[in-house]
């Protein structure tokens, strides 16, 4: 098989997704630690959008207690908790940038310091590729400080998904109450 035959056969093999879906949840109040977490209808984590939601609200919350987040990811991640690796990275990434994870929710923006409209809002889409690898969904979420979308991975175990990757601590614009500039 040649090379151009084996690029349009893995085309081909790309599951058909022609209207991807896309998932608004809604939150009254943000989680504070791990009880209010699992109170929520979202933890059953019956679908890769209420694990992704819950994975934002955790790391609202992580930047503003780091134990009750850690707490909230880990039962986000099942049974596989954060690494020390994975500590140190999100403390990095949220040192100084409280405010990243809150831009996730819609209202949020630079112009407002990210302040989130009430109720807290956060749009999950899919993608024809969100679903290439079986047992794990990629889904994408835009930013209020960012021109691209983000994107989280989840896998499924059982009924369940669990937060697997995030790319979402990644650098946005700063808040307007930081920018120099402004």
């Amino acid at each position: 098989m040649s090379l151009f035959d084996r690029i349009n056969n893995h085309t081909n093999s790309q599951p058909k997704n022609d209207s991807p879906k896309s998932v608004t949840v809604t939150f009254e109040q943000l989680p504070e630690n791990l009880t209010q977490l699992q109170n929520t209808p979202e933890a059953a984590l019956s679908t890769p959008f209420m694990t992704a939601a819950l994975a934002v609200c955790a790391y609202c919350c992580y930047a503003v207690d780091r134990e009750a987040g850690k707490e909230m990811l880990n039962f986000l991640k099942g049974p596989r908790p954060l690494s020390n690796y994975d500590i140190q990275f999100i403390n990095d990434r949220l040192m100084d940038k409280q405010y990243l994870p809150f831009s996730y929710f819609e209202g949020a923006v630079p112009a407002n310091n990210y302040r989130p409209d009430e109720p807290y809002r956060i749009t999950f889409f899919e993608d024809p590729y969100s679903y290439k690898d079986e047992g794990y969904a990629k889904l994408n979420v835009r930013s209020g400080g960012a021109d691209s979308p983000r994107q989280i991975i989840l896998r499924k175990k059982g009924d369940q998904w669990f937060l697997w990757e995030q790319y979402l601590l990644v650098g946005i614009r700063v808040p307007a109450a930081r920018d120099d500039w402004s």
